[in-house]
């Protein structure tokens, strides 16, 4: 579709770890940090790393103006937003055929061209596209401890609850908070030339995702998220759009050890790579 489409396959890992927060509540375990029910090992689903992506590019490609209006820079658009209707964004695209309305789409949108999107709904549809760049849902490398911390508020909402809290002697309003005590996260990437072709990812998105990834954290701090910090970023570039090797083959290259029974900080791990790479493999560790 884009002949500025990126033409080299890649594949990445992505090491981040949490300290005294909630990653990626599960709504369907009471907003608990996301497990796997079978070893308890922490889960962080792709799409929330992915809406730290969106959420910073949209703050990057932004011209912020008067009374918080912001303008974002042409083709950095950002498909999937609070507030959006997505059909009407659909049906509004330029072109008098679904394909034609895909490819204004995907020139105006930083995400559809990224990670794709189905833009098959509403009267005038345009396809599905499939994202050049996927994300795994993230892990972390050992079992992870679901607090729960009760949190009392002293201010009230209504009259009715003032009253209530005035017969319990001023008591508090109660809550609950849950945080990982600490945890190391791997999630992997894949970077399709060949989806690529077809979205008009360029080199410049590449760029831009790598940054995202590094920085999306310092744009989405919450009391809820903790300190989230990136710690490697260890991409593999491929010579050509099919690959040079097989993407679990590299992956394996990453190891990370334990240096105590209980990690408590990035420094409780050790990280090596094997450099020892198939021809037509570069390495390019970002972070």
């Amino acid at each position: 579709m884009a002949t500025n489409s990126i033409k080299n396959r890649y594949d990445f890992v992505f090491l981040f770890d949490v300290k005294d927060g909630n990653p990626n509540g599960d709504p369907d375990q009471a907003n608990l940090p996301r497990v796997d029910a079978e070893n308890q090992e922490g889960l962080i689903t792709d799409v929330c790393i992915k809406r730290k992506v969106r959420n910073y590019v949209q703050l990057k490609k932004s011209n912020f103006g008067e009374e918080g209006n912001n303008t974002p820079e042409k083709g950095f658009d950002i498909f999937i937003k609070q507030g959006s209707y997505l059909n009407n964004t659909i049906e509004s695209a330029k072109g008098d055929t679904p394909q034609k309305r895909q490819g204004s789409l995907c020139n105006d949108f930083f995400d559809i061209r990224t990670f794709g999107a189905v833009l098959a709904t509403g009267e005038k549809g345009a396809g599905t596209v499939r994202g050049p760049v996927q994300f795994t849902f993230s892990r972390s490398e050992d079992r992870i401890y679901q607090a729960e911390h009760s949190i009392t508020r002293c201010a009230v909402t209504t009259k009715k609850e003032a009253e209530a809290q005035e017969k319990r002697e001023n008591a508090s309003t109660f809550g609950r908070k849950s945080t990982v005590p600490y945890a190391l996260y791997r999630m992997h990437g894949f970077v399709s030339a060949v989806d690529a072709q077809k979205s008009g990812f360029s080199e410049e998105d590449l760029s831009l995702l790598w940054e995202a990834l590094l920085n999306a954290f310092e744009h989405d701090r919450a009391a809820a998220r903790g300190e989230m910090n990136p710690r490697k970023l260890i991409v593999f570039k491929h010579n050509n759009h099919l690959g040079s090797a097989r993407s679990g083959e590299l992956f394996d290259k990453v190891q990370i050890a334990k240096n105590t029974d209980l990690p408590r900080s990035w420094r409780d791990y050790t990280v090596t790579i094997d450099k020892t790479l198939p021809p037509g493999v570069e390495l390019i560790e970002m972070l």
